[in-house]
């Protein structure tokens, strides 16, 4: 599939927010935890989300998705993951604590996802390896011996979040006490604590930090997904950077805090009402600088949308990412655009620019938004390719910006 974008004046209207995508899938992977049933609400209809449905009927679950609800039932009965599935989703990583805390074994090939440099998962294996867990790594695939998990302290050596997800669920059903140490505390995590809880897990939080009492046994739970903050984001910014008012509903603003302090700072007007926010662009963009970190900074996933707001900006703004420095792969495409943009010892720096369509191939996810985004921001038509990133993460993507007025559209590559 393509994406083709026409310059667009203004967006206007309302959008409303799906269910988080990083919040569904460590969801999702906890169900694994139970033999009980599992109906999990506001879960966004994406491409992620249909492979974690694979995994886990791999795995022995029965799984029923209509109207974004999801009901899982079923044993875990394998703890074998298929290599296949697995490349497609980094996200696959998840389903190692509950898999090891259930079963005590398993098999797991290194996990996919974007490309966006090395992500290694040493995190995750430092703290299941505290837990007790050992492995042998055999033809590509590592290979977890029969072992209980046991409680234990672990201090992060980052506050990686898919470790932080994997180390809780481990630790629910692990015997004994664990303390999670120098954690993630995105929102997304959160949510996966109140999911766990609904299961009946024991867990306490304070800070950075999360003690889990561990349960032999946890039940099955009705939840409802939280809103997707990176999605709000992506919404927010294209309407800072095409311009025009526009409503956003389903937006949590706490989730936002960086992003908004940021577009304030810019100049953007922003209106929160309950659960909504109402974006109005500046006639004159200021350029702001940010630095990507862990939550509650500024979110990695939504500088490459900040670039391409920055490049209506009257003068020059810089950004740096503390967590993918490998996700700057993006700005050759735009400069096909003419946005004038470069990359000087690991920042990138930004100039106003006036852009012009031509034919650009999304890299990953993210970078696969905010080249549409400017799509809709250049004279002319602008082609994006490699659109497959996109539905991984946005759900309706196309749908909700044509209902902004967007002039958009979607064909089938001819090969």
């Amino acid at each position: 599939m393509l994406g083709l974008c026409f310059h667009t004046k203004k967006l206007s209207g309302r959008v409303k927010i799906s269910g988080s995508k990083n919040a569904a899938l460590p969801i999702l992977a906890a169900t694994l935890l139970t033999d009980e049933k599992c109906v999990i609400r506001n879960v966004p209809d994406l491409e992620d989300v249909r492979i974690t449905f694979a995994l886990l009927r791999k795995m022995g679950k029965r799984i029923k998705f209509e109207n974004n609800t999801v009901e899982v039932k079923g044993r875990l009965r394998n703890g074998a993951l298929p290599e296949k599935l697995v490349r497609k989703l980094r996200a696959s990583v998840l389903v190692m604590g509950p898999v090891l805390s259930r079963l005590g074994e398993g098999s797991f090939a290194l996990p996919g996802g974007c490309a966006l440099g090395e992500r290694p998962i040493d995190i995750h294996l430092k703290g299941l390896k505290a837990m007790g867990a050992s492995y042998s790594v055999l033809r590509g695939r590592m290979l977890f011996r029969n072992q209980r998990l046991k409680g234990a302290h672990i201090k992060l050596s980052f506050p990686s979040v898919g470790a932080t997800e994997n180390l809780l669920m481990a630790a629910s059903c692990a015997s004994g006490v664990s303390l999670i140490e120098n954690a993630a505390v995105e929102p997304e995590i959160i949510d996966l604590c109140r999911f766990l809880k609904a299961m009946g897990a024991s867990i306490k939080s304070a800070g950075s930090s999360y003690t889990v009492s561990g349960s032999p046994v946890l039940g099955g739970a009705d939840f409802t997904v939280m809103p997707d903050r990176i999605e709000a984001g992506t919404f927010i910014l294209a309407a800072a950077a095409v311009g025009g008012k526009v409503r956003i509903d389903g937006a949590e603003p706490d989730h936002l805090k960086a992003l908004i302090k940021k577009l304030k700072a810019s100049g953007v007007k922003i209106n929160e009402k309950a659960n909504s926010l109402i974006i109005i662009p500046p006639k004159i963009t200021k350029p702001i600088n940010i630095i990507t970190g862990p939550y509650p900074e500024f979110p990695t996933d939504l500088q490459p949308l900040w670039a391409v707001y920055m490049l209506r900006a009257a003068g020059v703004s810089r950004i740096k990412d503390k967590i993918f420095p490998a996700r700057f792969m993006y700005v050759d495409e735009l400069k096909r655009l003419g946005a004038a943009m470069a990359l000087k010892n690991a920042v990138l720096v930004i100039n106003k620019s006036i852009l012009s369509g031509t034919n650009l191939r999304a890299c990953d996810l993210r970078a696969a938004s905010a080249m549409i985004i400017a799509g809709l921001m250049a004279d002319g038509q602008t082609r994006v390719y490699e659109l497959r990133h996109l539905f991984r993460g946005y759900e309706n993507f196309f749908g909700k910006l044509r209902k902004l007025g967007a002039n958009v559209s979607m064909e089938k590559v001819k090969k």
